[in-house]
């Protein structure tokens, strides 16, 4: 998808590192697993976020050793599959299979032959996804359409794109999540859905400027004479990015622990932060290279 919720590796203990490096590789295996070969290449970093976040509070992390395509000589270690890692394969599937179908639809037929292909490569997958959360499958496909209307319209309200694609994963916290604490995981996938909206738009601003490509940003503040990022839009967006941090970090503190909590407040307290300021300064990583 996108590969800015990561962690600050630098911050991390190397303990740390090589487990999260594992939960990236569990992943990895559970859609392989679940939804054949092909899925594994959408694997991507929100998707490991979400899954340390739907651990249960008392699983154990089982750590295990095994060779695969991308280390066939040395045996990589990986989480053992479990329900967490299970949905968000399933997850992962039904997202990929929507922004697929969205881009066929904004796309001549030449341009869209690479998402045309794709998705004939995923489709058996998807509908197994779907079969196996039909109502996230639901839920993400209204607010995908609802998303894609207003794109179609040129929105200038960035608050109200940002909220129904932040309505996107807040719907991961559905009835299988434990009532007691649904509400505010809602609300930190909310608000962490919202903040991957805004600075995936900031990240895209000049690309979008140059092919012309809708982008709500660029609908709103225009770029200075000099073709840079106007700075009274840039102060703006960084206190939204921050409100939206902070909002998020509530909810977190609202959760109970999990074997996961030391890397996920990494993510949330060090790796969102310094995303956002490479973003902003032009030294932000490309966004589909998502090696670790």
């Amino acid at each position: 998808m996108f590969g800015y919720i990561r962690p600050l590796q630098g911050e991390l203990k190397v303990r740390e590192l090589e487990r999260f490096k594992a939960c990236y590789c569990g992943l990895c295996h559970a859609l392989g697993a679940n939804y054949g070969f092909a899925s594994r290449f959408i694997l991507n970093y929100e998707l490991v976020f979400l899954s340390m976040l739907l651990w249960g509070e008392d699983e154990t992390v089982v750590i295990k050793h095994k060779r695969c395509v991308a280390s066939p000589c040395t045996k990589k270690k990986y989480c053992q599959g479990n329900a967490a890692l299970n949905t968000c394969a399933g997850y992962s599937v039904i997202l990929t299979w929507l922004k697929l179908e969205d881009s066929i639809a904004d796309e001549s037929f030449v341009r869209s032959i690479p998402y045309r292909m794709l998705s004939l490569i995923l489709r058996r997958a998807y509908k197994k996804a779907a079969r196996d959360y039909p109502e996230f499958d639901q839920n993400a496909r209204n607010e995908i359409s609802t998303l894609t209307e207003y794109e179609s319209c040129k929105s200038m309200s960035l608050d109200e794109m940002a909220d129904r694609f932040a309505s996107v994963l807040s719907a991961a916290a559905n009835e299988s999540i434990s009532e007691k604490i649904r509400r505010p995981m809602r609300e930190l996938l909310y608000h962490t859905g919202r903040w991957i909206y805004i600075i995936d738009a900031r990240d895209d601003y000049e690309d979008d400027l140059k092919s012309g490509s809708y982008n709500p940003i660029l609908v709103i503040y225009e770029p200075e004479e000099d073709g840079k990022f106007p700075k009274e839009a840039e102060q703006r967006l960084k206190t939204t990015l921050i409100h939206s941090n902070n909002l998020i970090t509530s909810a977190y503190e609202l959760l109970p622990k999990n074997p996961w909590s030391q890397i996920v407040e990494n993510i949330i307290y060090l790796g969102m932060p310094d995303a956002c300021n490479r973003v902003f300064s032009g030294k932000w990583a490309p966004k589909h290279n998502h090696n670790i």
